[in-house]
Order: C-alpha cells, then structure tokens, then sequence
C-alpha cells in the first residue's frame, strides 16, 4: 500500500525559502514517477515538478529558476526546495507517485501541506 507523508511547509516572507520532504512507503522506486502539485483556494491542481525514476526532472513555467525538485531512492523521499518564493506560490502542496503501468498511470497522492508567502 502506497502511503505518502508531507512535511516542510509553513509561512514565509516573500523572497524566503522553504523546503518540502514527501516519505513514501510502498513505492517502486524503479518504476515510479515522483512530484509535486499545488492548489490553490478556486483554482484546480497543477504540477510544479516532477522527477522520473532515471533523474529527469519537469518543472512549470512559473518555479523555473526557482525551485528544485530532487529525490533520493535509497530512503524513498522526494524534495522540493523553494527559493525565492511569491505570494503567487502560496497553495496546499500535494506528493504525487505515478506509476507507469503498460495501460495506464495510477496516481497516489499525499494529504497536502500548507505553503503561505506573506509579508
């Protein structure tokens, strides 16, 4: 059973930094894509960024520059660190795992963590 534990967020100033650490358990890490979504209050979920199993990374238009998505398979955990931060960043932050299967990705995601960018 895939099981995802979000930690790391909090309130900050803009231009601080933050830096999320998602712990998965019942991964493949072989297999399965690792990221992060954010939502915010009326609008939907989108993707900040998200690393394969091989390193490749993804990331939105809007945190390029800014953030850094990394993961260590060894301890099963996916990193987002957030520099320069916006107020435009503030969301609830989501661990996403994709698993690639021949016929379709099944998602798992994690119970969300609070970011707040305030002066």
């Amino acid at each position: 059973q895939v099981q995802l534990v979000e930690s790391g967020g909090g309130l900050v100033q803009p231009g601080g930094s933050l830096r999320l650490t998602c712990a998965a358990s019942g991964i493949i890490p072989s297999i399965d894509r690792m990221g992060w979504y954010r939502q915010a209050p009326g609008n939907e979920r989108e993707l900040v960024a998200d690393i394969t199993s091989g390193g490749s990374t993804n990331y939105a238009d809007s945190v390029k520059g800014r953030f850094t998505i990394s993961r260590d398979n060894a301890k099963n955990t996916v990193y987002l660190q957030m520099n320069s931060l916006e107020t435009e960043d503030t969301a609830v932050y989501y661990c996403n795992v994709a698993r690639i299967l021949i016929t379709r990705t099944k998602d798992y995601w994690g119970q969300g963590t609070q970011v707040t960018v305030s002066s």
